[in-house]
């Protein structure tokens, strides 16, 4: 850092980095991606276009407003194509997209290959806008990156809560008598902003990387949107910081490249560690859900064991009846119920044993009080979802009872727990219906009253 070139570099990037991963974060909701990278390949003719007309009329070819100001018209020219594409034709907006993308870009190719046949000024380094130069920037593109950067920072928040909604319900925000066409003007003003001024740090081709992959990593974190465009700033700033400062260590190796590589160092990091819904998150929130789903289960055949009629009379259903809460069920008994193995049986078993809701004694398990008072409700609740699916779904009393299982189960983990945190301020007012299955076809739609 104590070289003045590399300090220039980082500053640059590090704005750079912290607008884009906010842009980023409303296009990433958008669906609009993709939209970036046509807009930075769209732009290559532009700069072409711009180098000769400067140099015919005798002008700098090189002046970076300039060549900034051909990029952004012939990329706002690419978006106005897509746009034209996708509402005139029965084509969708990624083929489209596909379309201008290959298009613009190779039109840029074949004008960069003209202005190298001219006589008239010197073409060199302009293909630097197709890979970046970020080394080379010097300060005035660092104060251009900067007041850029501020200008989209500034509108994002300024509009922030009006993005929000048109990132989340266009429907609804247009009913609410929100400028929805104005609003999606100005999110592709920032994404022309962002990407036309990173052109000269990361190129045309990298530039999606910094629009996109902040705010897919930032993603994995959280389910809030303030959150994920904190985290995208951040994951962008430090990213592209590290890049810029790796590269200066090791010369040989390309500034823009290794932005792009520490960046998506970063999101495989959130792919798989992140809280809100990486890998493993959601590995360790399925792993205790079906932990929670068979111990249902156990609560449920323990339940089902001790009610019938060999093993305990009516008066024993009552809760907090002794007789019932004294029945033991062994374990080979229970391992036939669902075709458990031992392993996964006994896991069952010491989960509800943490809970204080089962005990396991040489051989056999039974129910505690509280066991028993939540073995009726789970219970209780699995059997009026039967009687709901034979009354109503015409499901054959035989095949109700899986049918039943993947009804309850179906909700993701944090629906169900918010669920049973409700269940659980609820004491078990009514009865546990007797088993459908006993009840054969006569279900009809007059047992009504007795159904959820």
């Amino acid at each position: 850092m104590r070289d003045y070139n590399t300090r220039v570099v980082v500053l640059g990037v590090a704005m750079l980095g912290g607008s884009s991963g906010l842009v980023g974060s409303f296009t990433l909701l958008r669906r609009r991606a993709l939209m970036g990278d046509a807009l930075s390949h769209a732009s290559l003719p532009g700069i072409a276009l711009a180098f000769m007309l400067a140099t015919t009329l005798g002008y700098d070819g090189k002046y970076l407003p300039l060549l900034l100001a051909g990029a952004t018209f012939s990329g706002l020219l690419g978006v106005g194509c897509i746009l034209w594409i996708r509402n005139k034709t029965r084509l969708k907006e990624d083929t489209a997209l596909g379309i201008v993308l290959s298009v613009f870009f190779g039109a840029g190719v074949a004008l960069l290959g003209m202005v190298q046949q001219m006589k008239t000024g010197n073409a060199a380094g302009l293909e630097g806008f197709i890979y970046g130069k970020t080394a080379s920037m010097s300060a005035m593109d660092v104060r251009l990156i900067f007041y850029a950067s501020l200008i989209a920072i500034a509108l994002s928040f300024a509009n922030f809560k009006e993005l929000k909604l048109l990132c989340f319900d266009e429907g609804f925000a247009g009913s609410r008598g929100y400028p929805v066409v104005l609003l999606d003007v100005l999110l592709m003003s920032l994404v022309v902003l962002v990407a036309m001024v990173g052109l000269q740090a990361v190129g045309l081709i990298l530039m999606i990387a910094l629009l996109v992959i902040p705010a897919a990593a930032a993603r994995f974190w959280t389910d809030t949107l303030w959150k994920m465009t904190a985290y995208s700033v951040i994951l962008g700033t430090v990213g592209c910081v590290i890049g810029a400062m790796v590269s200066a260590v090791f010369p040989n190796l390309p500034s823009g490249a290794m932005i792009v590589l520490v960046c998506s160092f970063f999101f495989f990091l959130s792919m798989f560690f992140g809280t809100a819904r990486g890998v493993v998150a959601r590995f360790l929130r399925r792993r205790r859900l079906n932990r929670r789903i068979d111990r249902q289960h156990l609560m449920r055949a323990m339940y089902e064991q001790i009610e019938h009629p060999d093993r305990s009379d009516t008066s024993a259903l009552k809760p907090g009846s002794e007789p019932v809460r004294k029945t033991k069920v062994s374990i080979d008994e229970l391992l036939l119920v669902r075709s458990w193995n031992w392993k996964r049986l006994m896991a069952a078993i010491r989960s509800a044993e943490v809970d204080e809701l089962m005990q396991y004694r040489h051989g056999h398990a039974q129910l505690t009080h509280a066991g028993f008072i939540e073995a009726a409700r789970l219970t209780r609740q699995h059997r009026l979802w039967e009687m709901y699916l034979i009354t109503y779904a015409d499901v054959a009393p035989a095949l109700v009872d899986r049918d039943a299982d993947n009804i309850e189960h179906v909700l993701e983990p944090h629906v169900i727990d918010r669920l049973e945190d409700l269940l659980e301020e609820q004491e078990l007012l009514f009865p546990v219906p007797t088993s459908p299955h006993e009840l054969g076809d006569g279900l009809t739609s007059s047992e009504e009253g007795i159904l959820p």
